[in-house]
């Protein structure tokens, strides 16, 4: 008990969206029995008190008509299961609309609170509940002491509604026995609902009261330890050697597939060493050469050994190689002020790639104005 008084004190954060999200799944959401009791007498009094004298009419026909019986049917038991059948279909048809009502407020009335959970976990035997231990911790335990004032505040709220009610009533409800059947049916049904009506004030002011005791209830019941919290995002989100390898198989990918478009790359610009540029041009399809690969330092050189191992040309040009690097992404465009230096590198590529086809003399290396 002290281990777990300790644990709750430690509690001190408000629960997740996953926390809260576990919960609802195995059927731990706000209830308030006092408000679906308040939904369901209210709507049985109006009920009652819109539909007394049309039902009052027809059970008093039922009940003159079940005691209207002859002897020789009362002597057959086939008949008698027949006209059995025929007043409890029309019984049900009687007060089926209140029931109906009552069961649809029922039904409703949790939807104000945490709306409808349908959990397996929630049905299913619980044998910890078994423990005597346990069960004699459940009974003395703070939470019980609260349920057991709560219980008897009710009680007392309801009880004395009842009698405020009841006397009230007390002329109407004695004159009954002096009213003809089917009035008196009628009557004691609309007094029924106004009961029924009166006592669900007092209801309400316990739904009032009990329903943000619930939400806090809920609340407390799921706030988490500081520890609890950290676990979860790290749960969420990975350990960092986790993170850490899904990064590194992340970039081995990327990697590989940039080396697969430097290998189809028309050119290669370095610096000599720390720098590479993969670039390629279709003048059908781009308004603009692309750059399909760059890296530094151990990149760049296995930039340039799959440029070498493809026939990829490589030329050096220091300053250009820098500037595409730090000013160019991936798979975008060289910017315009680009343009006619790349140009110029591509000119020599293409009429270097000319020149190798013919058998013809290799074009001059040209010299990049360019500067950064």
């Amino acid at each position: 008990m002290a281990g777990e008084e300790s644990e709750k004190h430690d509690k001190t954060e408000q629960p997740t969206e996953k926390r809260l999200h576990e919960a609802r799944e195995k059927g731990q959401i706000p209830r308030s029995r006092d408000l679906t009791a308040a939904a369901v007498m209210l709507t049985a009094g109006i009920a009652l008190q819109s539909m007394g004298n049309t039902m009052g009419e027809r059970l008093g026909t039922l009940m003159r008509s079940g005691l209207s019986l002859t002897r020789a049917q009362t002597m057959d038991p086939a008949q008698m299961m027949v006209l059995l059948g025929s007043e409890a279909l029309d019984a049900l048809l009687t007060i089926g609309p209140v029931l109906a009502l009552t069961a649809f407020a029922a039904v409703s009335a949790p939807l104000v609170l945490g709306g409808w959970s349908f959990a397996a976990s929630a049905i299913a035997p619980d044998f910890s509940r078994l423990d005597p231990a346990a069960g004699l911790g459940r009974m003395f335990s703070a939470r019980a002491a609260v349920e057991l004032g709560k219980a008897l505040a009710k009680f007392a709220v309801v009880a004395t509604a009842g009698i405020i009610v009841m006397r009230g009533n007390s002329a109407a409800l004695l004159g009954l026995g002096a009213e003809p059947i089917h009035a008196a049916i009628g009557h004691a049904v609309n007094i029924s609902g106004q009961a029924l009506t009166s006592l669900t004030a007092a209801l309400i002011v316990i739904a009032a009261i009990d329903v943000p005791f619930q939400l806090y209830q809920h609340n407390s019941d799921l706030k988490m330890t500081r520890d609890e919290i950290k676990q979860e995002a790290k749960e969420s989100e990975g350990s960092p050697e986790v993170k850490g390898r899904i990064r590194k198989l992340q970039r081995e990918i990327a990697e590989g597939r940039m080396m697969a478009d430097v290998a189809k790359a028309d050119v290669v610009v370095v610096n000599p060493t720390h720098f590479a540029v993969a670039l390629r041009y279709d003048d059908t399809r781009m308004r603009a050469p692309i750059v399909v690969g760059k890296g530094v330092d151990l990149i760049a050189a296995r930039i340039r050994e799959v440029a070498t191992a493809n026939n990829v040309p490589i030329f050096e040009a220091p300053p250009l190689a820098r500037a595409l690097h730090r000013s160019v992404k991936i798979g975008d465009e060289i910017p315009a002020n680009l343009y006619v230096a790349v140009a110029q590198v591509l000119t020599y590529v293409f009429q270097l790639r000319r020149a190798r086809r013919d058998q013809l003399t290799p074009p001059e290396l040209p010299v990049i104005n360019f500067t950064e």
